[in-house]
């Protein structure tokens, strides 16, 4: 029994190093990857700690209920035990299944709720850019900039550069500066898109006639990509 449990925490533990060593790079998916995106803002560095949080959590509960099915085929089996006994209760027992998961779950929604929080206290911003979903397009305004507004368009397989990926690069880019707060508006010109850039955990959606919005610092310099998340149409990926 103890042999089996190491054995299995062994391999937990080969698996989180895989994930770690398979790690995606900064803004932008890499092939085979494994884990999410490198975090470059406070937002995603906190998602990422609440990942690693629930992935040693449910590698423990897993773990935990393998080890009491072992032990109850091994202990409870007909063969060990050719008289079965006639328990039907146990209070004590009863008494845990029920107060354990409910402490588990207390436990989990404390920093999750802290996320959320985080997520939507919107800090004082240096700087507002405005998104707007069309099909197949995001035009960007910056109304804290005099009158700056274009259309990113994604670039066809001709058109990309050495080192370009495929299906995520643009004509023109959204730019913002390094370690200031963005304010993003979210908006549609027709039907519901999403906005998101995993390297700064943000995701928003674009609804027509209604204006969204949410924030991020980026950290580090870099270019970063996303895609859009919702289903709206047949160039949903070039979106």
């Amino acid at each position: 029994m103890r042999l089996l449990m190491g054995l299995m925490a062994g391999s937990a533990l080969a698996i989180l190093a895989s994930v770690e060593a398979f790690a995606a790079g900064l803004g932008i998916p890499e092939p085979w990857q494994l884990g999410l995106q490198a975090p470059a803002s406070p937002v995603a560095e906190n998602i990422h700690q609440f990942h690693t949080f629930l992935l040693w959590l449910i590698c423990l509960i897993s773990l935990f209920v393998l080890g009491l099915l072992v032990t109850v085929m091994m202990r409870f089996s007909a063969k060990a035990n050719p008289e079965p006994s006639r328990t039907t209760h146990n209070t004590l027992i009863e008494v845990v299944w029920t107060v354990v998961p409910v402490l588990i779950l207390i436990i989990v929604a404390i920093p999750s709720f802290r996320l959320l929080y985080f997520q939507r206290d919107f800090p004082d911003a240096d700087m507002t850019v405005k998104a707007t979903s069309s099909q197949w397009y995001w035009t960007y305004d910056y109304p804290d900039n005099g009158d700056i507004n274009f259309d990113s368009v994604l670039k066809t397989e001709e058109e990309l550069k050495d080192g370009e990926p495929y299906l995520l690069a643009v004509d023109n880019a959204m730019v913002v500066p390094v370690n200031k707060t963005i304010r993003l508006i979210v908006t549609s010109n027709d039907v519901i898109h999403a906005w998101t850039i995993p390297s700064f955990g943000s995701k928003i959606d674009a609804v027509p006639g209604r204006l969204n919005e949410t924030w991020f610092k980026a950290t580090k310099e870099g270019i970063y990509y996303g895609q859009c998340s919702e289903l709206c149409g047949k160039d949903h990926a070039y979106m």
